[in-house]
């Protein structure tokens, strides 16, 4: 490798690291323009499409290794994963995670265009295509997708979050991309190519048109309240994992949960993901009798989320086991049942031909069953609700399947297997985005935190501190409505990166053609 090379992997490594401080809990957002900009840079100046491959892949390896980490925690502390191996196991995962970006570099430098149309277009659609793809393969994993990092702290306006209502995460993504391709562009220096004056005004107008457009979109009410408010009581138990599922262990956790929902004030209270340990069939009847009563002197429900069991038949016909990660409502209104669909690969399924991982890793309930696609909501104390569990909030598109008819979401969650490290804030943000993207309040009701109430300009307006055990009040509007993310979903978006690929690989291949005459 070229010396020169070594610097631009290096310095792409610490643009992906820095990119983080653009994520919750930091919410510096303009660091991923940056970031974003300084990549780009590099891409322009990579000699072949491996080089630029280079460049992509140590961006992402700073980018997770400084994010995600916090996956060491539940593979060694939780999951008894020998140390050494799971400092491996998180290493080789970034390294698989960085493979996305890499895969856009080497894709862009291949169908290396002219600067204007490489820099605005081919740039930012490889860029998210890899994200897209990232999100998808395996289950997905879309975690630090960029767009994230434009939503909006309790204080900052961050203008591309206005746009989360008509194009979603992965439009925001392409957005900021561009605004970094078009930093790029409009610099000799950085993009090795002198722009003209007109270039530069033209770009200067794009970029106030789009950033002042996300801003007014900001003030777009996309919904309408749909009732009066309703007071909500979220729980946070505090939990620890490593006591959780302990057996001596089960009547400290009833009492610790009942002792909250006697406390509660909410029409509607919400305890977190698997709160009790052990299945449904399991739960004592004296106290799901207790807390159905508190719900109904409130007069409204309780949502609670807890293991169950089923069964299936077989194409044989016969019968089949099977457990489900889900969350079961009652009280003043009738029982309801929800199956989370979007299992976690590796901490709630082990994928085919990767059974031995069990070898070293050791997660209790870990072969759960997905529930059905589409599940309507829950009425609850009055109100449709849109239930999802734990990492489904980070897939928009799923959670859009509730809308319009959802006039509130529900995240019931425990982020306690990944410690006190950025994982359960950046989470949060996830949630944040959904709020944005239906125009609906997310409620999230979590064992450690983040457990917290979200409008639906994607604000956390409250919220309990992490690691405590306590009820979060809260007086929330339903609303009704739609978006058109939520008609469209991310359909518009894909079909334009398919269109600047396709476009783009037909223009590669008649320059290539126009060179051997």
């Amino acid at each position: 490798m070229r010396p020169n090379l070594w610097r631009d992997a290096a310095v792409a490594a610490v643009a992906g690291a820095v990119a983080v401080l653009s994520f919750a809990p930091f919410y510096a957002w303009p660091l991923a323009l940056i970031s974003l900009a300084v990549l780009f840079t590099l891409w322009c100046r990579a000699a072949s499409p491996r080089a630029a491959a280079l460049i992509g892949f140590c961006w992402g390896m700073g980018l997770f290794l400084v994010g995600v980490p916090w996956l060491f925690v539940s593979l060694h502390t939780y999951g008894d994963m020998p140390a050494a191996l799971a400092a491996v196991a998180i290493v080789l995962f970034c390294a698989y995670l960085s493979v996305y970006p890499a895969l856009a570099g080497y894709v862009q430098a291949r169908l290396k265009g002219a600067g204007r149309w490489q820099l605005l277009a081919l740039m930012p659609a490889c860029f998210v295509a890899a994200e897209v793809l990232r999100g998808w393969m395996v289950t997905g994993f879309p975690w630090l997708i960029v767009g994230y990092s434009q939503t909006p702290s309790a204080t900052t306006v961050v203008p591309l979050a206005g746009y989360a209502p008509v194009i979603g995460v992965f439009g925001i993504s392409l957005l900021l991309a561009m605004s970094a391709g078009a930093i790029v562009l409009a610099s000799a220096r950085l993009s090795g190519t002198p722009p003209t004056a007109r270039l530069r005004q033209q770009l200067a107008v794009a970029a106030v048109a789009v950033w002042a457009g996300g801003v007014l979109l900001g003030g777009y009410e996309w919904s309408q309240p749909s009732g009066n408010a309703l007071s909500v009581s979220l729980l946070q138990g505090n939990v620890a994992q490593n006591m959780k599922w302990r057996e001596d262990q089960q009547a400290a956790t009833l009492e610790n949960y009942l002792g909250l929902i006697e406390r509660s004030r909410g029409k509607l209270i919400v305890l977190p993901e698997t709160a009790l340990p052990f299945m449904l069939q399991a739960l004592p009847t004296n106290w799901a009798l207790e807390v159905a009563e508190k719900a109904r002197e409130n007069g409204g429900d309780v949502l609670l989320g807890i293991a169950y069991r089923g069964t299936a038949a077989t194409e044989g016909g016969r019968s089949e086991l099977q457990y489900f990660n889900g969350a079961l409502a009652f009280g003043s209104a009738p029982p309801q049942q929800y199956a989370k669909r979007h299992l976690v690969a590796f901490g709630e399924f082990i994928p085919p031909l990767f059974s031995w991982v069990y070898q070293w890793l050791r997660i209790p309930m870990g072969a759960f069953t997905p529930g059905q696609d589409v599940q309507a909501p829950m009425r609850l104390s009055g109100h449709a609700v849109g239930v999802n569990i734990c990492y489904e909030d980070a897939f928009g598109a799923e959670i859009a399947r509730q809308l319009p008819q959802a006039e509130l979401l529900v995240n019931l969650t425990n982020m306690a297997w990944f410690g006190p490290y950025l994982a359960a804030d950046q989470h949060a943000q996830f949630s944040q985005m959904r709020a944005l993207e239906t125009s609906r309040w997310m409620l999230r009701a979590t064992n450690t935190g983040v457990t917290a109430a979200i409008n639906e300009k994607g604000r956390i307006v409250a919220a309990l501190p992490q690691f405590t055990r306590d009820v979060l009040e809260v007086d929330v509007l339903p609303r009704t409505g739609t978006t058109l993310y939520v008609r469209w979903r991310d359909w518009p978006v894909w079909l334009y990166l398919a269109g600047v690929l396709v476009f783009s690989g037909f223009a590669a291949r008649r320059s290539v053609k126009l060179a051997s005459i």
